[in-house]
C-alpha cells in the first residue's frame, strides 16, 4: 500500500462494503513502509470481490518478485531543474529510490549517488538507456538476486531469504509465510520485543542449521558399555536434540532421530563409529514431538513408537497442542517455521504406547515397557511440562534414565549450542508449553536418579541420565556432572 494519508482508510473501506470482519491488522513503518497485513473473515464471494477490488486500485500483493537493485553515479549539470528532470526518468520507470547523495560541497560536486529498486529488469535495462542518453553514468552495483535490497522492501527481501533456506517454493506459500512471521513480530512487539528482531531470530534458526549440515556437521559422541553385549552410543548434534543407540546383540534400538537436514550427515557419522548394519535397526523410541527429536524418523522404515499424545501434536503441527497455551501463536508458527526449516519427515509406521494401567514410577504413570536384548525399560509418561505426551526411558537394573528435554546438563552445552537453543527460548518465550509442570517434572527425575545411583553405587554402578540435549551425565552433590569421555566427530576429517 502506499505510505500515503488514508490508505489504511480506503482498504478498510473496500473491505466493509463487502461485510468482512476485520481480525488482525499490522502495519509498521519501522518494518517495511509499504506493507499492511490484514487478516479478514467473509465469505468466499465477499471475498473475491473484496481482493478484487484491492487488486484493481493496486493494494493488493499476490506474488512475491525479486526486485533488482541498481545504484550509479550521474553527473547532471548545474542548473535549476536539473534533478527535477533526472527524477523523471526514475518515476516513470516504477524506480523506487532507496538512496540519494548530493552535494555541491562535498568530494565529489559534480556527482549525484542513486540506489534503485525495480521490479522488471526489462524497466532497468529502458531506464538506463534513457539515461545514457542524456548524462554520463558509473554503474556502481547492479543485483538481480534481491541480495542488496534496502528496508523499504523489508518483506520482499525476508522472503528472499527464506526461498534461499527452503528453496524455490510457490509464492502463495511464502506469502503465507510472511503473515505468519509477521503474526508473531505483532505478538512480541506488544511484549515489548524489537520486531527486527523476531525476523532475524527466524533467519538466525534456518540458516544456522544449513550452516552445521554437510561438510560442517559435527558431534559429541559418548560410549557406554551397559553390559557384555549392551552399548549405548550418545550423539550430541550441533543443533537440537541428541540422537541415542542402543545396540544388544543383532538388536539396535534408536532413541531420537534428530533433525531430519541431518539425516545424511548422521548416517554417515553411524558408519564411521562401526554401526554399519543400520539393517539391524528394529524401532525408533520418539521421546517428544519437537522436530530436533522426530523429524527424521521418516527416513527409516522400522516401527516408531510414541505417545498418543505425541501423535497428535504432529498431526495438528503445534507443539502446544494439549496444553494450556494451545492457541498459542507463537507455538504454532514456531511449530510450522522449524519442522519446514529443518526437513520435517513424518513416519508411516507409528506405533503408540498403551495408556497407563496404574502402576507408576515415583509421579510418572508407566505406560509400557521396551525390550532390548537382556534388557527392560520402563515407559513413564510426563506430566505435560515440556510438551504433552513427552516419555522418559527408565531401568533401574541398568542404572539408565532417558529424561527427554526435562532434565538438560547445561554446563555441558557449548556455547553454539546454547546460542542456537536461545533462539527458540525468544520466539516462544518459554520452550516449556507448562513452566510449574516442567519444573515439578525436573525435580522428580533428578530425585529419581539420585535415589537409583545411591543404591547401584553399593554394586560399583551409576546411574546414566541421558538428557534431550547435552552430554550425558551422573548426579553429584544434587547437580548434573558429564559421565565418561566426549570425543569430537567431524565431517570433514
Amino acid at each position: 500500500m502506499p505510505d500515503t494519508p488514508g490508505s489504511l482508510h480506503r482498504a478498510a473501506e473496500i473491505i466493509k462494503k463487502y461485510d468482512g470482519n476485520i481480525n488482525r491488522i499490522q502495519f509498521d513503518r519501522r518494518i517495511d513502509p509499504g506493507t499492511v497485513f490484514y487478516e479478514v473473515t467473509a465469505s468466499d464471494e465477499s471475498y473475491r470481490k473484496m481482493t478484487g477490488d484491492l487488486e484493481t486500485i493496486g493494494f493488493l500483493q499476490t506474488s512475491l518478485k525479486p526486485l533488482n537493485f541498481l545504484k550509479f553515479a550521474v553527473f547532471l549539470p548545474h542548473r535549476p531543474g536539473a534533478l527535477f528532470e533526472f527524477l523523471g526518468y526514475t518515476t516513470s520507470a516504477g524506480a523506487n529510490i532507496a538512496y540519494i547523495d548530493f552535494d555541491d560541497k562535498g568530494r565529489h560536486p559534480d556527482r549525484l549517488t542513486v540506489s534503485l529498486n525495480l521490479e522488471q529488469s526489462l524497466e532497468v535495462e529502458l531506464l538506463l538507456d534513457q539515461l545514457k542518453s542524456r548524462y554520463r553514468l558509473e554503474i556502481l552495483e547492479y543485483d538481480t538476486t534481491g541480495k542488496h535490497l534496502d528496508d523499504t522492501v523489508f518483506y520482499v527481501r525476508y522472503g528472499q531469504a527464506v526461498r534461499e533456506l527452503i528453496g524455490e517454493s510457490e509464492d502463495s506459500f511464502i506469502l503465507s509465510f510472511l503473515a505468519d512471521t509477521n503474526h508473531i513480530a505483532q505478538e512480541l512487539t506488544d511484549r515489548g520485543i524489537d520486531p527486527r528482531k523476531v525476523f532475524e531470530s527466524v533467519l538466525a534458526t534456518g540458516r544456522t542449521m544449513n550452516a552445521t549440515s554437510g561438510d560442517e556437521f559435527y558431534a559429541d559422541v559418548q560410549q557406554f558399555p551397559l553390559s557384555g553385549t549392551t552399548t549405548l552410543f550418545c550423539f550430541q548434534l550441533p543443533c537440537g536434540g541428541n540422537v541415542f543407540l542402543i545396540r544388544a546383540g543383532d538388536d539396535m534400538v534408536m532413541v531420537d532421530t534428530g533433525y531430519g537436514i541431518y539425516h545424511k550427515d548422521i548416517m554417515t557419522m553411524f558408519s564411521r563409529y562401526g554401526i554399519t548394519e543400520i539393517s539391524s535397526l528394529s524401532r525408533i523410541i520418539v521421546t517428544h514431538a519437537d522436530a530436533d527429536h522426530c523429524g527424521a524418523a521418516g527416513f527409516f522404515s522400522v516401527p516408531v513408537f510414541m505417545h498418543a499424545g505425541t501423535l497428535e501434536i504432529i498431526r495438528t503441527n503445534n507443539r502446544a497442542y494439549g496444553s494450556r497455551n494451545e492457541d498459542s501463536v507463537l507455538e504454532a508458527f514456531y511449530t510450522k517455521m522449524i519442522n519446514l526449516f529443518s526437513k520435517f519427515n513424518t513416519p508411516p509406521d507409528i506405533r503408540c504406547f498403551p495408556g497407563p494401567a496404574g502402576a507408576t514410577r515415583g509421579i510418572f504413570p508407566v505406560i509400557g515397557t521396551v525390550e532390548i536384548g537382556d534388557m527392560s525399560l520402563e515407559v513413564l509418561e510426563s506430566l505435560g511440562g515440556h510438551t504433552f505426551g513427552q516419555v522418559f526411558l527408565y531401568s533401574w537394573e541398568r542404572g539408565l534414565l532417558f529424561a527427554a528435554d526435562s532434565v538438560i546438563n547445561f554446563a555441558s552445552l557449548s556455547k553454539e549450542r546454547a546460542d542456537y537453543s536461545s533462539l527458540a527460548a525468544f520466539l516462544v518465550t518459554s520452550v516449556n508449553v507448562d513452566s510449574e509442570l516442567a519444573t515439578k517434572e525436573r525435580r522428580a527425575l533428578l530425585e529419581l536418579a539420585r535415589a537409583t545411583d545411591e543404591d547401584l553405587k553399593k554394586a560399583g554402578k551409576r546411574c546414566l541420565v541421558c538428557g534431550g540435549h547435552g552430554a550425558v551425565s551422573v548426579v553429584e552433590n544434587g547437580k548434573l556432572a558429564v559421565a565418561g569421555q566426549i570425543e569430537r566427530y567431524n565431517a570433514k576429517k
